[in-house]
């Protein structure tokens, strides 16, 4: 298991500050990026998330699984490696 994570639902209200802030409660995020549509520049509702371990990116999933962030439920689980 990586440290990269995948999370869905994300709030149309999130910014990639406050999805750091609340997976910094599992532990160090080397990265939090939301997806933007490329045409409308605005959120695609989800994002990908780099916790510094595994068993950081496990709390994470542990953690914020099935829970609100920003009024939204979200879905976190390992992300998949890109499909070239």
């Amino acid at each position: 298991m990586t440290g990269n994570l995948f999370v869905g639902g994300v709030s149309f209200k999130s910014t990639n500050e406050t999805l750091q802030a609340a997976f910094a409660k599992a532990g160090t995020v080397v990265s939090a990026k939301i997806i933007m549509d490329r045409e409308t520049g605005r959120s695609r509702g989800f994002a990908f998330v780099e916790m510094s371990t595994p068993q950081e990116a496990q709390a994470a999933i542990d953690m914020f699984n099935g829970q609100e962030i920003d009024g939204r439920e979200v879905s976190v689980r390992v992300a998949e490696p890109r499909k070239q």
